[in-house]
């Protein structure tokens, strides 16, 4: 279990004056932790005064950069070993943070899974489901919630993806991408939600396609072949199956078998060579 005063919390807000005070407060309570950072992307509301207030150290973004840009901040600006990240409209319970925290040493990352029901509306519950699914498959890890917010983590860990990180509000997903296909230990906490404050910020139509590019980017840059294998395989059968089914009608092989085949050997030389030069960006990185 990682000590509290070894863990440094974030809390990334924009506009969340009538929550972010309860919540540094209520988390104060709980715990001696080693600090509370309130990163105030560009409010223009009472978010930074009300914080700091309730006790926060705030760190104010003179703009909106994006809840990814803030959490960057925030780990740059961290002094602990670990970090725990809540979002700041109220929707996390913060008696759940010592669940997470207490799984810290023995797992590198610690992430709050929400249950189904306590996603807010069907879209974002389906939206929700379907991310899920995707990064299971790319992953070949379960993963029952991809994109909250609430986690808890290794500074140092977190350190090695800032570059990764996009400063939109797919950092979850990312980092916890990148936390799994990097071998790191991963584990999921399964938590309730609550009812935010004020009006979600993401959009499903405009926000989804966002999540799936990076989930292909981030599985593409640690494991290029759970991509290319799948499309070499599905066009080298459909090439085999036609040049196999022509023979058998037509006595000849087409054009169009051959050349499905050569872009199945193709596309899965391309991973092969992607694959070494992942691995030795990784060992760079490391």
């Amino acid at each position: 279990m990682a000590d509290p005063a070894a863990v440094s919390v974030v809390i990334p807000a924009m506009n969340e004056g009538t929550a972010i005070g309860p919540l540094v407060r209520a988390l104060a309570e709980l715990a001696p932790w080693r600090e509370i950072l309130v990163i105030d992307d560009g409010s223009v509301d009472a978010t930074a005064a009300e914080a700091a207030a309730a006790g926060a150290r705030v760190v104010r973004h003179p703009y909106n950069k994006g809840n990814g840009a803030a959490v960057k901040t925030g780990i740059r600006q961290a002094t602990g070993e670990y970090i725990l990240i809540i979002d700041g409209d109220g929707q996390h319970d913060p008696a759940d943070a010592l669940r997470l925290t207490a799984r810290l040493g023995e797992y590198d990352l610690v992430v709050a899974a929400r249950s189904g029901e306590t996603h807010a509306g069907w879209t974002r519950r389906v939206g929700n489901a379907a991310l899920n699914w995707l990064a299971t498959v790319l992953t070949e890890r379960q993963i029952p919630d991809l994109t909250s917010g609430f986690r808890a983590a290794r500074r140092a860990y977190l350190g090695q993806f800032l570059s990764l990180l996009p400063n939109g509000f797919s950092t979850p997903a990312t980092t916890t991408l990148c936390f799994i296909k990097a071998g790191y230990n991963v584990a999921f906490e399964p938590v309730r939600a609550r009812a935010r404050a004020g009006a979600s910020k993401i959009r499903l139509s405009s926000d989804g396609p966002k999540f799936l590019l990076i989930m292909l980017r981030i599985i593409t840059i640690f494991s290029p072949l759970r991509i290319f294998a799948p499309i070499a395989a599905a066009s080298f059968a459909i090439g085999a199956g036609y040049g196999v089914w022509t023979i058998a009608t037509q006595s000849h092989v087409t054009n169009s078998s051959v050349l499905l085949v050569m872009l199945a050997v193709i596309v899965l030389l391309v991973g092969l060579v992607s694959e070494q030069i992942s691995a030795l960006r990784f060992d760079e990185r490391r």
